[in-house]
């Protein structure tokens, strides 16, 4: 080989090392290392998760699009990274922090060129720059999101917000169509609630609505827009604040009356919720049920009371009245008395030595009311039973009234344990 073809291969060689040796060189790095901690001094504990799409550094090494997680325990966090502040245009990172199973927030980074470690706040930057943008993470580069997902139901295409959600037989979600008074069936059908296939009516429920009347200090009494029936499903909240029927107010069909103590003042806030039932049901109804007071008082004494409102009962519609009394003591005999408005179903005398009544009332209603009426007990009382018409006026609306006292001054007590008040509408 000549001399100037040595040469010539030398050189060759020298540059071809030079070329190698930049291709195998790592580029620049700078160390990024802070301490992170939560609000309320304790360290941030959980990941933190750094994009950026691909860029030239400043040695001219192509950094290829990629993602990269840190975990972080007891707030410590140290990474290298390439610095973007002297590499292509639009070079940054995008970082998610990443605590309690979700993002907390996220930041961008610039990362300058340093031979000694920096801290977050000296790559914190405000706003990225505006050539370039972090590549999304796609579904797929989750493993096993894509098959998480499909098990999920989604949107139908009669999906409609705000309303109640049915499920279609492919699994998506939809808006159950119907009218707002209506009910969802489980078949997600929609229809006239309480009545079946007759498409009857029982019940309507009556949430948080505002009663009528002056808010000034003075004026006690409210209208309702419907009757609560029974009147015991009329929750009343002043201010939040729940009333209590005859103590806080009374209440007389649709109006209530508020007590002196309990007037509401301007400003008040009141809310009232109920249930009322809707005329024209065939379904039987309770008016009103429940336990009812005691007493050792000498005079006839009220111990439940079940307002029937006006405009409620029908001509042809049937009342039937079931109670229990109880007689605590055995020194004194007691009364039980059933009121129907002004007419006195029944009065029954029990000795000292029965403890407990029971009796049945029966009433047909017409303008006023074919009635039958009995009553027993243990001890000694006899069954009873009377017929006849009351007078009352029942579709003007009456109070029904059970009551009781004792024959002579005792520490001895009549309760009246239950009582059951249950409408048949007419067909």
């Amino acid at each position: 080989m000549t001399r100037w073809k040595r040469k010539a291969a030398l050189a060759c060689l020298i540059m071809w090392a030079v070329v190698l040796g930049r291709a195998m060189a790592a580029p620049p790095l700078t160390t990024v290392q802070d301490m992170l901690y939560k609000a309320d001094g304790r360290p941030f504990t959980g990941m933190v998760i750094i994009n950026w799409n691909s860029f030239d550094a400043a040695d001219t090494s192509n950094i290829a699009t990629n993602v990269l997680q840190l975990r972080i325990i007891n707030g410590l966090l140290r990474t290298k990274l390439v610095p973007t502040t002297n590499a292509s245009a639009g070079a940054y990172y995008a970082v998610r922090y990443v605590s309690d199973g979700k993002v907390q927030f996220t930041e961008s980074w610039a990362v300058p060129p340093s031979l000694v470690q920096v801290r977050i706040r000296d790559v914190r930057i405000a706003t990225p720059p505006t050539a370039g943008q972090v590549s999304q993470v796609e579904i797929a580069d989750v493993n096993g999101l894509t098959e998480e997902l499909e098990i999920r139901p989604v949107k139908g295409l009669n999906y409609i917000g705000p309303r109640a959600a049915v499920i279609t037989a492919d699994g998506s979600i939809e808006a159950a169509i119907g009218d707002d008074a209506e009910c969802v069936r489980v078949d997600g059908s929609a229809g006239p609630c309480g009545g079946g296939t007759t498409g009857v009516s029982a019940t309507t429920f009556i949430d948080a609505e505002t009663p009528n009347g002056d808010l000034n200090g003075v004026n006690t009494a409210f209208t309702l827009a419907g009757t609560p029936n029974p009147s015991s499903s009329l929750l009343l909240y002043r201010n939040g604040i729940l009333m209590k029927l005859n103590l806080d107010f009374t209440l007389s069909a649709g109006t209530i009356d508020f007590a002196s103590g309990a007037i509401p003042q301007a400003g008040d806030i009141l809310a009232a919720s109920y249930r009322k039932m809707d005329v024209g049901s065939t379904l039987a109804q309770v008016l009103c049920i429940g336990p009812g007071l005691a007493t050792s008082q000498t005079a006839s004494t009220s111990l439940a009371a079940c307002n029937i409102a006006a405009g409620l009962l029908k001509v042809g519609d049937r009342v039937e009245v079931i109670f229990d009394y109880s007689h605590e003591g055995s020194v004194t005999g007691f009364f039980y008395e059933l009121r129907w408005g002004s007419t006195n179903l029944l009065t029954r005398t029990a000795s000292s030595g029965v403890g407990f009544a029971t009796g049945r009332a029966s009433l047909g209603i017409t303008s006023g009311a074919n009635r039958s009426v009995q009553s027993w007990g243990n001890g000694g009382l006899s069954h009873a039973a009377d017929a006849g018409l009351s007078g009352d006026n029942a579709l003007a609306g009456l109070v029904l009234d059970l009551r009781g006292f004792m024959a002579s001054a005792t520490s001895d007590t009549v309760t009246l344990r239950n009582y059951t008040v249950i409408r048949y509408p007419a067909q």
